[in-house]
C-alpha cells in the first residue's frame, strides 16, 4: 500500500494528513505553529516530529514506510539563506528524504482545486495567492505583517485595533466594535490595550490575528467601521487574484477557477464580500468551493510530485 503525507504549516497550527493511493484517509493530526520566523527552527522541528509521529501511529506505520511527503512551511522561500536549514529540519523530523518542501500557499491551492489549474487565495494569519497554469506557478502577496499581508486576519485585526483607538479618543463615532474589543481584551481602560499587546503579548502575530473574529462580530452587529475594513480586505484579495491571472498568462476569454482557504473565509460575511467582488469583475472567473482542505491537498501534491498522482476516482473519494 502506497502512503502519502501532507503537512500544512501555519502561524497558529500545523495540520497533518496521511492518505493512500486509493484516496483513503489513513490518519489526521494537528500540532503547534510551524512559522520558524516566529518560533525558531528547533521548536518547529519538534512540532513536525510530533505531528508525523501522531499521524503515522494512527495508520500503524513508521515514518520510514511513507512513500512521499510534502511539507508546506510558512515563510519558505522568503529567506534564501534559510532553505538549507529548513531542508535539514524537515529531513531530521521525517527521518528520510522522500519529500519536497515549498511555501504553505501550495497546500491551499492543491487542496482547494485538487491540483488543477486555477488560483487559490489565502486569508489566514497572513494572505497571498498562488495559482498554476500548464505547469507554471505564481505567487502574489505574502510580504509579511509589517508591510504586507493585506486582507489577512492580522491585517483586519490591526485595522480593527486602529478603529478602536479612534473610537476611544473621539476621532471616529463609537460603534459596537468599541465595546466588543473592550470585552474581548478585558480592558480596565482603553489605553491598557497598548501594554497588553506590546508587553504582555510581545506583539504575537497569532494572538493579534485572532482579534479579526471580533472585527467580524462587530460588522455583524452593524458597526460601519468594521464593515468597511472587511470590504477593503476583500478588495485587496481580489487585486492579488487579478495580478496572478495576468502573470500566469490566462487569456481574457478563459474562465479561471478561483477558490479560497484560510480562517477568514469561515466568516460568511467576509466570504460573500470576496465572492461578490470577484463576480463584479469583467474577467471570467468561476468561484469553486474548496474540494479538499490544505492538509489533504498537501498529501495529494506529495503523490503528484513523486510521479504517482492519484486517479480522478481516488480524488473524488478524498473529496467525499
Amino acid at each position: 500500500m502506497s502512503s502519502y503525507l501532507g503537512v500544512d504549516g501555519g502561524g497558529s497550527k500545523t495540520a497533518f494528513a496521511l492518505i493512500d493511493h486509493t484516496g483513503l484517509v489513513l490518519g489526521r493530526a494537528t500540532a503547534g505553529s510551524s512559522y520558524y520566523f516566529q518560533d525558531g527552527f528547533d521548536a518547529v522541528q519538534g512540532v513536525l516530529k510530533q505531528g508525523i509521529g501522531d499521524v503515522c501511529a494512527q495508520a500503524h506505520i513508521a515514518p520510514s514506510d511513507l512513500d512521499a511527503a510534502f511539507f508546506g512551511i510558512p515563510g519558505y522561500g522568503e529567506a534564501s539563506h534559510d532553505l538549507e536549514r529548513i531542508d535539514h529540519m524537515v529531513a531530521s523530523a521525517l527521518g528520510h528524504r522522500r519529500y519536497s518542501c515549498d511555501n504553505d500557499m501550495v497546500c491551499g491551492w492543491a487542496g482547494s482545486l485538487a491540483c488543477s489549474d486555477g488560483i487559490n487565495v489565502i486569508s489566514g494569519t497572513g494572505s497571498m495567492t498562488y495559482g498554476e497554469r500548464r505547469g507554471s506557478g505564481h505567487r502574489a502577496g505574502g510580504w509579511g505583517e509589517l508591510f504586507g499581508d493585506e486582507g489577512s486576519a492580522y491585517w483586519i485585526a490591526t485595522q480593527g485595533l486602529n478603529a478602536f483607538s479612534r473610537m476611544s479618543d473621539g476621532r471616529v463615532e463609537p460603534g459596537p466594535l468599541q465595546a466588543l474589543m473592550r470585552d474581548r481584551l478585558s480592558l480596565t481602560a482603553d489605553l491598557d490595550v497598548v501594554s497588553l499587546i506590546i508587553d504582555s503579548w510581545s506583539g504575537s502575530r497569532s494572538a493579534i490575528a485572532a482579534l479579526a473574529t471580533t472585527v467580524c462580530q462587530a460588522a455583524q452587529a452593524g458597526d460601519e467601521a468594521a464593515a468597511t475594513i472587511l470590504a477593503r480586505g476583500a478588495v485587496e484579495l481580489v487585486a492579488l487574484v487579478q495580478t496572478t491571472r495576468k502573470v500566469l498568462g490566462f487569456e481574457d476569454a478563459e474562465v479561471v477557477a478561483v477558490s479560497y482557504s484560510g480562517g477568514m473565509f469561515s466568516d460568511n460575511a467576509f466570504r460573500s464580500e470576496f465572492t461578490d467582488a470577484i463576480a463584479a469583475l469583467p474577467a471570467a472567473y468561476q468561484i469553486q468551493v474548496p474540494r479538499l482542505d490544505p492538509a489533504l491537498g498537501a498529501a495529494l501534491y506529495a503523490a503528484k510530485h513523486s510521479g504517482t498522482p492519484l486517479t480522478p476516482a481516488a480524488i473524488e473519494r478524498l473529496a467525499e
